[in-house]
């Protein structure tokens, strides 16, 4: 198995979707939503009735303005021939 190929994805819109595991996804918004609610700028316009930093962070996941880097360990998934 190798370990030591890795992947990197930035966020470009709708291609971000596609490419997070549900893991990511939740752990993405949760460390977004940390920074906003430390007092971190807000990078989208929100509804008015809009202020918990989750649904602030969810908001930007998905206009892909979230300025983090996801970085996957790859592995070799060929499996020997018999």
């Amino acid at each position: 198995m190798k370990l030591k190929q890795t992947t990197t994805y930035t966020p470009r819109g709708d291609q971000l979707e596609r490419k997070l595991t549900r893991f990511e996804k939740a752990r993405i918004i949760g460390a977004r939503a940390l920074q906003i609610a430390m007092g971190a700028p807000i990078l989208v316009d929100p509804p008015d009735n809009v202020s918990d930093p989750i649904e602030i962070a969810l908001l930007e996941l998905e206009r892909g303005v979230i300025p983090l880097t996801i970085r996957r360990k790859e592995t070799n998934r060929k499996t020997p021939s018999s």
